[in-house]
């Protein structure tokens, strides 16, 4: 970090603290600092981080002893357009009402703890291969002038800073609105997604290895038709990395 940044960084903290006290600002008793995304060391303790047994393809954790590389029942039905699938935590408590605040309240607060979840997990495991770009999944212009800010496109810069793979937040685009996926089944949610996504006109790829970032995985349809898209221009492998997994 420059010194610019730093001091930067040291006034945005002063002005947090003026205006929210120096408490965690989920169960509001215990004390949490900006640097922590004002999350207390007890809200902290809740978050489930995953570790295998989890699908081999999307991620999904499974309870038990399972030794050997499987893949879950509900890969084995669908298209899926990416290699593998991996979340850092699961979307529950204490991640999932942060999550909702963070993106529909501009809670942006907590990005350091979301952050910071995200990148206990994915940046030891990017750093086993060679990937070329990171590509946050985009937002449609409309939504994204209503919320200000596009969440995944800022996990995919810490990412990014975090990993030195480069990012690249201007190759994908959402070509159209779609309704929200949280009351949709999963085929709806599949066919709701289909189309919504290109390579920006004039952009080929030729067989790079993408990293595809969200803030959050359910089914795999969004995620999905944006490796759809990016592998019809021309991409290799597709990976995708999301903060949390719901379940």
């Amino acid at each position: 970090m420059t010194a610019l940044a730093e001091t930067f960084r040291e006034h945005l903290d002063v002005g947090l603290a003026f205006f929210y006290p120096e408490v965690c600002q989920l169960c509001r008793t215990e004390p949490a600092i900006p640097g922590d995304g004002y999350v207390c060391a007890h809200c902290r303790s809740q978050v489930r981080f995953i570790q295998p047994p989890f699908c081999e393809r999307c991620g999904l954790p499974y309870p038990g002893d399972i030794n050997t590389p499987f893949e879950c029942a509900n890969c084995r039905e669908m298209e899926l357009h990416f290699s593998s699938a991996r979340s850092a935590v699961v979307a529950h408590d204490v991640v999932r009402e942060t999550v909702h605040r963070y993106k529909y309240q501009r809670a942006l607060w907590f990005e350091p703890f979301l952050a910071g979840l995200f990148l206990r997990e994915a940046r030891p495991a990017l750093r086993e291969h060679d990937w070329d770009v990171i590509v946050p999944v985009p937002l449609h212009s409309v939504k994204q002038r209503e919320r200000e800010f596009n969440q995944a496109e800022r996990l995919a810069t810490h990412l990014s800073d975090a990993t030195g793979i480069p990012l690249n937040a201007n190759l994908l685009r959402r070509v159209r609105p779609t309704a929200t996926q949280t009351l949709l089944t999963r085929p709806q949610r599949a066919a709701n997604m289909r189309g919504a996504f290109a390579v920006r006109p004039g952009v080929g790829l030729d067989g790079e290895r993408v990293v595809l970032v969200d803030d959050v995985f359910t089914t795999g349809a969004t995620t999905s038709a944006c490796a759809g898209a990016l592998q019809a221009a021309g991409a290799g492998e597709v990976c995708v990395w999301t903060m949390a997994r719901g379940l």
